[in-house]
């Protein structure tokens, strides 16, 4: 695997695992402060800046919904969509990468 290959896989597991996250919070709502040492579990060298750009994506997507407030701080709540993805309800589509259900 290429380094921009890493990246790529990276980026896409992470949005998988800020899903997660959300879905876990509810129906109350994770600040991003709560999420990122979740996701440094995983990846250790993870910033804020990096997990804000990937809600980012998942905002536009319309799987997640982000206030802001004044000092800048984010809430994150998992949308219906979201919710339908993270419960394997719907197709998930490219730039996600949502584990596969197995039968043994």
């Amino acid at each position: 695997m290429n380094q921009a290959q890493m990246i790529k896989a990276r980026r896409e597991a992470m949005r998988w695992h800020l899903l997660v996250i959300a879905n876990v919070s509810r129906p109350s709502g994770v600040n991003t402060a709560a999420m990122l040492p979740v996701i440094q579990a995983v990846y250790p060298d993870a910033t804020e800046r990096e997990v804000r750009a990937e809600l980012d994506y998942l905002e536009e997507r319309e799987l997640v919904k982000i206030a802001k407030d004044p000092l800048d701080n984010w809430y994150v709540e998992l949308r219906r969509y979201g919710i339908d993805l993270v419960e394997y309800t719907v197709e998930c589509d490219p730039g996600i990468s949502r584990p596969r259900i197995t039968q043994a």
